[in-house]
């Protein structure tokens, strides 16, 4: 059974440079709007906090434990977003009986609890390094969207052998240099804003369309937003070197009306560099691609990972 994790609450957090809710009413508010959006994912399976050096994270498994359907994918969701982001996502990709994990990222609004500071890029492969052998997986395929891809990709960097594939949506700060509307919404998610500039902001984010007060996931970033105090050092933009460096084979799918970076540009990049990447520009898709397509997400994302586990039963791991 889950032992009772405490949240950060309070300015004595601040002080630590740790993620925190501003005070109780703030945790009350936020926690409301998280189970409410909660309650859209399909039933999981089991729930877990795991602890790492750098606090304990929050992990959501839909499928049943141990169940042999290819090893998991795990979850990375996007910047003052979490676990419900990806209620559009996941009967697809459960689709094919793999066990899924999702977890809410170390440092941003959600039911993880940070303990420790972040001082580089670096330490984000630690602590998914050790919330991997928390949940008894050797390695896992890893989907993340804008800052979860960046996570993702710092995990292949620093820790490769826990990392059988990377399926990376937008990416953020990793294929093209971040763009002004980007700091702006950054800027948005580690200070309080009027309610209709946390709006503007999420418009933004999904490409101009406008996002419904009634929407659970848009109530819930907007909530952390509001709510949270973050202290996360700026993502680093990874070198040429670093990125052909990543040996996991990659598929990248490149947002063509993203706000985050230059679409086309982005896109050449990684095509340049992956050495073992396949690399798509979805000209119709903002940086809120999951929600926007996904059935096309998880049928591309499972037959790239499909094709993977059956070319290594033929000729081995990668």
């Amino acid at each position: 059974m889950n032992e009772v994790v405490r949240p950060n609450i309070g300015a004595r957090f601040r002080r630590r440079r740790l993620g925190h809710f501003r005070d109780a009413a703030a945790y009350e508010r936020y926690r409301r709007t998280y189970d409410r959006a909660m309650a859209d994912l399909p039933p999981c399976d089991g729930v877990r906090d795991v602890p790492t050096g750098f606090g304990t994270v929050r992990a959501y498994r839909f499928g049943p434990d141990g169940a042999d359907a290819g090893t998991p994918l795990l979850l990375l969701p996007g910047r003052t977003a979490s676990s419900p982001m990806w209620a559009p996502n996941l009967a697809g990709l459960r689709a094919s009986g793999r066990v899924v994990y999702a977890i809410d990222l170390l440092g941003e609004p959600g039911l993880s609890v940070q303990s420790r500071p972040f001082a580089s890029a670096a330490d984000h492969s630690v602590w998914l390094a050790e919330l991997l052998t928390g949940l008894g997986l050797g390695r896992a395929h890893l989907l993340g969207v804008s800052i979860g891809g960046w996570t993702a990709v710092q995990l292949a960097m620093h820790a490769p052998e826990k990392v059988a594939s990377l399926s990376l949506l937008d990416p953020a700060c990793l294929f093209g240099r971040i763009t002004w509307k980007a700091v702006a919404v950054s800027l948005g998610a580690v200070g309080p804003l009027p309610e209709p500039w946390r709006r503007r902001l999420l418009r933004w984010i999904s490409g101009g369309a406008d996002v419904s007060a009634d929407d659970p996931v848009a109530a819930l970033i907007s909530a952390g937003m509001r709510d949270f105090a973050a202290f996360l050092p700026p993502p680093t933009y990874p070198s040429d070197e670093k990125v052909a460096a990543v040996g996991a084979p990659t598929l990248a799918v490149i947002a063509g009306r993203s706000i985050i970076h230059n679409p086309g540009r982005a896109a050449e990049r990684a095509r340049r560099l992956l050495a073992h990447g396949v690399v798509e520009l979805w000209p119709d898709a903002s940086h809120a691609l999951n929600g926007e397509f996904p059935e096309r997400v998880a049928a591309r994302v499972l037959g790239f990972i499909e094709r993977l586990e059956a070319d290594d039963a033929l000729h081995g791991p990668h």
